[in-house]
């Protein structure tokens, strides 16, 4: 499975307009393309950010629909004056405890390893983070986005309300710490996020 992300920073009074324009117009069009299997929002309210996140069955699903996304993605970017960045990745790891409801948010983390090293670092993930996660009050979900080329990851969490991601935050700072660093990783940043829209329908990797 694969994901295609789009990052866009914009000033945090046009967040609202950004959700609708992704549940009304991207959403729509993008989830009756062939391969894909459903689409996800994330936005950081204060900071003005958001990262829309569509999965395909295979690789060459998304790249196919890279041209009819780019059009809308640009049309988009144009009207908040705003530089998209766009990622494309391998769905490593994807896990649902229980669906998110109204209310839900995630915290995102995002590291970079050695491009050989990520397949001890999926292992990893899978054998150390998940069952912590697992035991956590709040949790909903979890996955790990790859790049094997960059060796980049993105991994996010996510949580039933803020106040259950809040309480992790102390727990959560010391267990990532101390995975990159055995596992050799850098991490390059740590954001949390309102889960705007959740209709992925990709299947559990675990």
């Amino acid at each position: 499975m694969y994901a295609r992300t789009t990052t866009m920073r914009i000033d945090n009074q046009y967040v609202d307009d950004v959700v609708a324009i992704v549940r009304d117009e991207l959403m729509p069009m993008v989830t009756r393309m062939d391969g894909c299997v459903g689409l996800s929002l994330l936005v950081d309210r204060h900071h003005g950010r958001s990262v829309t996140t569509s999965a395909w069955e295979t690789e060459e699903a998304m790249r196919a629909s890279a041209e009819r996304v780019r059009e809308s993605r640009d049309r988009a970017a144009q009207r908040f004056g705003v530089t998209p960045e766009v990622r494309e990745w391998e769905i490593a790891v994807l896990h649902r405890a229980h669906r998110a409801g109204d209310g839900a948010c995630a915290r995102v983390t995002w590291t970079r390893t050695a491009p050989g090293n990520l397949d001890a670092v999926v292992q990893a993930y899978r054998e150390s983070l998940m069952p912590w996660w697992e035991r956590t009050a709040g949790f909903c979900s979890n996955s790990l986005l790859i790049d094997r080329r960059e060796g980049a990851c993105a991994s996010a969490v996510v949580f039933d309300s803020r106040d259950a991601m809040a309480h992790t935050r102390d727990q959560f700072t010391t267990l990532r710490e101390e995975f990159a660093q055995r596992m050799a990783m850098e991490i390059l940043e740590v954001a949390e996020f309102d889960l705007a829209l959740a209709h992925l329908r990709v299947p559990e990797t675990v």
